[in-house]
């Protein structure tokens, strides 16, 4: 009988064992404890923040017509009042529109990797290069056919260097003058920058470049593939491929909600399976792609 309980005592010590690995491993037990949090506290954090919880999704994996793979960053441009994304496979700077039609399509020459792209101003964006950690000022105007790297501004950061795991996101802070960005993994990180991109006329004596990490510490996601600065209420969004998961942070860099990008969640179907970029529109509407050229779109 004791060896037979012995018996029995080994499979389950692995497997406990196992489960505290992957618990620690993927950070569930951060995010069960914060999504007890989450509803715990709702009533006090609706009135100040989004509420990702309360997003469901309008549009579901609709394919963009024209792209075959490489679907990567999003942002939103409120003068046009469309979508502006980018391919890395074969790049090119796509503009769509709010149902996730493709009204333009501009080659983009001398970048590697781009894997992100922010509205900054009327006609400025800021494209990130993964690989090269390189960030690129371009200006586009209704006539332009290309877009050349040689002619942009840039900045090149070579911070925690590993290849296929660099600059992943981008948001900007119109009012703070700040551009953040996301590194995949290894480790998660949001950096803020101060200084880049500017107008030629308004050239910077310095950059400068800060982290918070213990924010990205409590960051209970294992990569990072997307940020979205939201002016209203100073809060950042995060996006996780890997953790399925958009997490909003407020000013100090705590999590205060969450929009889960698995199947039965949101109003969704199925699983959204490669989330690459984010973008917010003026009336908060959140829009969503995911490789290789899926198109989402949520709304309260």
């Amino acid at each position: 009988m004791r060896r037979a309980f012995k018996i029995l005592t080994v499979p389950v010590g692995l497997g406990l064992l196992l489960a505290l690995f992957a618990g620690l491993r993927f950070q569930l037990f951060e995010r069960a404890w914060f999504n007890f949090s989450q509803w715990h506290q709702a009533e006090e954090r609706q009135a100040s923040s989004l509420w990702l919880p309360d997003y469901r999704a309008v549009i579901q994996a609709r394919q963009v017509v024209g792209i075959a793979d490489d679907l990567s960053g999003l942002t939103f441009d409120p003068d046009r009042n469309s979508l502006i994304a980018v391919t890395n496979g074969k790049p090119h700077l796509l503009e769509l529109d709010l149902e996730g039609r493709i009204l333009r399509a501009i080659p983009l020459l001398g970048f590697g990797d781009p894997e992100a792209i922010e509205y900054i101003s009327r006609g400025v964006y800021v494209i990130s290069d993964e690989r090269s950690q390189r960030l690129l000022r371009v200006e586009v105007d209704e006539q332009a056919r290309v877009i050349d790297a040689a002619d942009a501004q840039q900045l090149s950061l070579g911070i925690g260097r590993n290849g296929n795991k660099g600059f992943e996101g981008l948001a900007y802070d119109v009012a703070g003058k700040r551009l953040f960005v996301g590194k995949e993994r290894d480790p998660v990180r949001i950096y803020e920058i101060e200084g880049f991109p500017y107008r030629e006329e308004d050239r910077p004596l310095a950059v400068h470049v800060r982290e918070d990490r213990q924010r990205d510490a409590d960051l209970f996601v294992r990569d990072l593939s997307s940020l979205q600065f939201d002016e209203r209420t100073g809060h950042l969004l995060a996006l996780s491929d890997e953790s399925r998961l958009m997490v909003e942070l407020d000013a100090n860099g705590k999590p205060v909600s969450s929009l889960s990008l698995s199947a039965g969640d949101q109003g969704l179907d199925k699983d959204i399976p490669q989330a690459e970029g984010i973008a917010m529109g003026r009336d908060g509407t959140l829009y969503l792609v995911s490789e290789p050229n899926l198109f989402y779109v949520f709304r309260k």
